[in-house]
C-alpha cells in the first residue's frame, strides 16, 4: 500500500475537525497549497501578488434526487451555476430553514447585554474564602497546597499522610485546616468520599442526626433501594425514610462541577438533509466544513523556470504530485461521503418521516453493495459524521441496526426500534402494574417482535433502565 493511498483512507475516517487539522499541517510543508479564506464573502482570491492564480478544486457539492422508497434514483452531481464544472470547496453555505420554517438570513449576532460573562472557577471561589477565613500565613500555605489536589467534582482524594510529609507538618494540623476548608461554600467541596461530601451537606442545612448517619453508613442499601432494611438499621419508619432518601436526593455529589461545569463541543453535522416541497429529500455537503485548499500551478511554474539542480526539480514535482493527490482525496472523499449518506436516507426514509419506531435494520454490507465498495470504506466514512436531519443530528452509525425476526417469518424490525418500544412500555407503568421482563416479551410478541427475554434485559440494562422490582420501590416510594 502506497503512502498516497494510506493518506486517502486515513482521511476517509477523520472528523471535519481533525481533517481541518490535518490540511492545515499539509499546507505547512507544501509550498504549492494553500488554504483559501475568501474575502468579503464569496469575492475571488486576490491574484496580484507574486503567487497568482490558485486553482480551484472541484467537488460537486450537492447531491440531489428524489427519496421516495420505491422510486430508482439517478444521482447527478450539480456542477455551479453556470455550468462550468467550476466548483470548489469555498463559498457559503446554501440557505436552511430556520425554526419558524422560513429560510434562514442573515446571521444572529447577540447583543452586549445578551452575551453570558465568563464563570468564576472554584479555584477562584475558594481562594477568595481562603484569603479571608484563614488569617495565619502558615494555615494559608497549607490550605493552598489541599485546593491544588482537589479533583474536578471538589473531592480531596490525596491521603493527609503523605500530604503531611511533603509539606513538613502534622497530620493534626492538617486535620484541622481540613476541617475549616469542609466549611466553605459549596457545601461539600473538600470531602474525601460521597459519604463525607453529603454529610457535610447534611450539617449545613443541619438536617444531621444519627438516623441520618446510619443512612450515610449503609448508602449500598439506599442504591438497592432496600427500604426494609433501612428501616431496620436507621430506627426509624418508612415514612421517615422517604422524607430522608427525598433528602439525600437534594444534595449534590460533585459540587465542584457548579463552578466548573464541562464544556459541551457543538457537533458540526457533515451532511445536510432536507425535505423537497414536492417530497423526497435532498443530501447534500456542508459547506462550512469542506476545506478550502488551493493548489498554486502559476507558482510552480514559476519556481520550475528558476531550478537548476535535479534535486530541486525532482523535490517541486514531488511535492506538485502531493498537492494534486491530496485534491483528488479530498474530492474522492467528499463524493464518497455524499453516497453513503444518499444510501442511508434511502433505506431510512420511513425513519425520517415517522420516527424511531420506523428504523429499518441495516447493516454496513447492505450500503456497500448498494453504491459498489468495499464494507470496511462504508465503515470508515460513517464514523464521525454526523448528519442534520428534520429529526435532529445523527451519526451516520446510528443508522445501522441489528435485525430481530418478526414473529410472523415475515419481515424483521430494528434493534433501536425494538429498545424504544421497550422504553416507551415501561415509561407507561403505574406503581400497581409494573412489567417484568416476560410480560414485556408477551407484549412484544403480540406486537409482531419475536425476541427472548434474556434479550429483553440486555437491552433494559444496556439503557439503564432498573428491573422491575426496583422500578416498582421506586414508583412506590415516589408516592
Amino acid at each position: 500500500m502506497t503512502p498516497q493511498l494510506q493518506q486517502a483512507i486515513k482521511m476517509l475516517q477523520l472528523s471535519n475537525l481533525e481533517l481541518s487539522n490535518f490540511i492545515d499541517g499539509e499546507v505547512q510543508q507544501n509550498p504549492l497549497l494553500e488554504r483559501h479564506e475568501p474575502r468579503g464573502g464569496d469575492a475571488e482570491p486576490d491574484n496580484s501578488g507574486e503567487r497568482e492564480g490558485p486553482t480551484p478544486v472541484e467537488l460537486p457539492e450537492r447531491l440531489t434526487g428524489d427519496f421516495t422508497p420505491d422510486a430508482a434514483e439517478h444521482w447527478q452531481p450539480e456542477w455551479g451555476d453556470d455550468g462550468d464544472r467550476s466548483v470548489d470547496f469555498g463559498g457559503e453555505p446554501p440557505l436552511w430553514p430556520g425554526r419558524n420554517g422560513g429560510q434562514g438570513a442573515a446571521p444572529y449576532h447577540p447583543q452586549l447585554d445578551q452575551t453570558a460573562t465568563w464563570p468564576r472557577t472554584l479555584r477562584e471561589h475558594l481562594l477568595q474564602q481562603i484569603g479571608a477565613d484563614l488569617s495565619d500565613q502558615s494555615d494559608r500555605i497549607i490550605a493552598v497546597h489541599l485546593l491544588d489536589l482537589l479533583d474536578e467534582a471538589g473531592y480531596l482524594r490525596t491521603p493527609l499522610d503523605g500530604v503531611a510529609q511533603l509539606l513538613g507538618c502534622e497530620v493534626q494540623r492538617l486535620e484541622a485546616v481540613l476541617a475549616r476548608l469542609q466549611q466553605f461554600d459549596p457545601a461539600g467541596v473538600f470531602a474525601r468520599d460521597l459519604q463525607e461530601c453529603l454529610a457535610l451537606q447534611l450539617r449545613d442545612r443541619n438536617r444531621f442526626d444519627p438516623a441520618m448517619q446510619a443512612l450515610l453508613d449503609h448508602l449500598p442499601l439506599l442504591a438497592a433501594r432496600n427500604i426494609a432494611a433501612l428501616v431496620r438499621v436507621c430506627h426509624v419508619d418508612a415514612v421517615d425514610v422517604a422524607d430522608m432518601i427525598a433528602e439525600i436526593k437534594s444534595l449534590d455529589p460533585r459540587p465542584g462541577l457548579a463552578f466548573d461545569p464541562a464544556l459541551a463541543q457543538p457537533v458540526v453535522p457533515d451532511i445536510l438533509l432536507r425535505a423537497q416541497p414536492e417530497g423526497g429529500w435532498i443530501v447534500e455537503l456542508n459547506a462550512e466544513t469542506l476545506p478550502r485548499v488551493l493548489v498554486n500551478n502559476r507558482y510552480y511554474a514559476r519556481v520550475r523556470q528558476a531550478t537548476r539542480s535535479k534535486a530541486e526539480q525532482e523535490y517541486l514535482t514531488e511535492r506538485l504530485h502531493a498537492a494534486n493527490w491530496l485534491v483528488k482525496s479530498l474530492h474522492q472523499r467528499a463524493t464518497t461521503i455524499l453516497k453513503v449518506a444518499a444510501e442511508i436516507v434511502r433505506h431510512q426514509d420511513a425513519f425520517l418521516r415517522h420516527g424511531v419506531p420506523s428504523l429499518r435494520p441495516l447493516i454496513l454490507r447492505e450500503i456497500a453493495n448498494a453504491i459498489g465498495m468495499h464494507e470496511s470504506t462504508v465503515s470508515r466514512v460513517t464514523s464521525n459524521k454526523y448528519m442534520a436531519t428534520p429529526r435532529g443530528v445523527y451519526e451516520l452509525k446510528y443508522f445501522f441496526n441489528s435485525a430481530i425476526p418478526a414473529s410472523d417469518g415475515n419481515g424483521a424490525h430494528s434493534a433501536e426500534a425494538v429498545r424504544h418500544r421497550i422504553r416507551a412500555l415501561i415509561d407507561g407503568e403505574t406503581p400497581d402494574s409494573t412489567l417484568s421482563d416476560e410480560r414485556i416479551v408477551e407484549l412484544l410478541q403480540h406486537d409482531g417482535v419475536d425476541i427472548a427475554r434474556r434479550t429483553v434485559a440486555k437491552y433494559r440494562e444496556a439503557m439503564r433502565i432498573p428491573s422491575s422490582v426496583r422500578r416498582r420501590r421506586e414508583k412506590l416510594l415516589a408516592l
